[in-house]
């Protein structure tokens, strides 16, 4: 087994540089990059200063040095091989370069939007966990009741709306709306922030946050509800709960001592992608409640074609996925002895 885990950590060398490869090719020969970008607002500038003129009027007629010179700032001056290779190096030395948009070093723009994704994920994380669990175990227990039926139909009901659309919902109806004004309309914390106590501080961060983390959950209710409900209804047929019963045991301790346990073995393996939660983030569902996080820095780099940030996102984002599919295959090792890797 230890075999298993040494060549699957060998195997994220050559998917890592998959992965990169292909968006960096990718990002490089999509039209509109920071070239055309600086002589649009070049045209744009010539244009304003010549009274409003079209911006046709000026052809391209923008200087070959400085074309040269801007091909040698962005690297394009270089084969797209010999790019990607020192940009590679550059990873490998924990440089991710620096931002065309915010003229910083990219790993600095990505770190002042970690409070927020680690906020988000690991709140939305735990949450879901310990909603849709006990949810589950309830709806497998009670099958084919009232509560199960009801229960069903809010879930996947919350499973179809997306999680922006329910955002707006939210918004009007309880975040300064026509029914009921109970949370901020947005935002991450509130602007005098610093001046708080450590329980107002509390009470604000719950109060902007509320809305934004259902919005965020709404959608693994569902899949992690209905597969707490199947993996208990399936151990509670099984031989082992059967002999338990007849051994005299009462309901409650066969249900929650025995098959639960081993019901949460499918779920249990979700847990070693927490680590790729530092980066949760939903580009709409940011903009719905105004949050300045991952999902929106990512979405905004790849419109401005700001390659580096587009780039360092991804770098942390593929290594903590890759990472957390061994962790996840380590954990279910862990919580089923019967399973073992060759």
């Amino acid at each position: 087994m230890t075999g298993y885990f040494v060549r699957r950590l060998l195997l994220i060398v050559p998917t890592f540089i998959g992965i990169t490869l292909a968006a960096f090719l990718i990002m490089h020969f999509v039209p509109g990059g920071p070239i055309e970008r600086q002589i649009m607002a070049y045209k744009m500038a010539m244009a304003q200063e010549a009274g409003g003129a079209s911006l046709g009027q000026f052809g391209t007629e923008i200087p070959p040095e400085a074309l040269e010179e801007m091909r040698r700032f962005y690297g394009f001056d270089k084969p797209v091989h010999i790019r990607y290779a020192t940009w590679l190096w550059n990873v490998l030395h924990l440089d991710l370069g620096r931002s065309y948009t915010y003229q910083d070093p990219v790993w600095d723009v990505i770190k002042s939007r970690f409070p927020v994704s680690i906020f988000l994920g690991l709140t939305g994380f735990v949450l879901s966990y310990l909603v849709c669990v006990p949810l589950g175990v309830f709806k497998a227990v009670l099958h084919r009741s009232k509560f199960d039926f009801f229960s069903s139909f809010v879930v996947f009901l919350g499973y179809s709306v997306p999680g922006w659309a329910l955002g707006t919902v939210l918004l009007v109806l309880f975040g300064g709306g026509t029914f009921w004004s109970v949370f901020p309309l947005g935002g991450f914390r509130p602007e005098n922030w610093e001046y708080l106590t450590f329980v107002e501080k509390v009470s604000a961060q719950i109060e902007h946050m509320f809305l934004p983390v259902v919005c965020y959950m709404v959608g693994s209710f569902a899949t992690l509800t209905i597969l707490t409900k199947n993996s208990l209804m399936e151990n509670l047929g099984q031989d082992y709960v059967r002999t338990a019963f007849a051994k005299g045991l009462g309901e409650r301790r066969v249900i929650f001592v025995h098959a639960l346990r081993n019901s949460l073995i499918p779920i249990a393996t979700g847990l070693g992608h927490v680590f790729s939660l530092i980066l949760a983030g939903s580009f709409l569902i940011e903009r719905v409640f105004n949050i300045d996080g991952m999902g929106y820095l990512g979405y905004t780099s790849i419109l401005q074609r700001d390659y580096p940030v587009a780039l360092g996102i991804l770098v942390i984002s593929s290594l903590l996925m890759l990472i957390g599919n061994i962790i996840s295959d380590v954990i279910y090792v862990v919580v089923d002895p019967r399973i073992r890797f060759r």
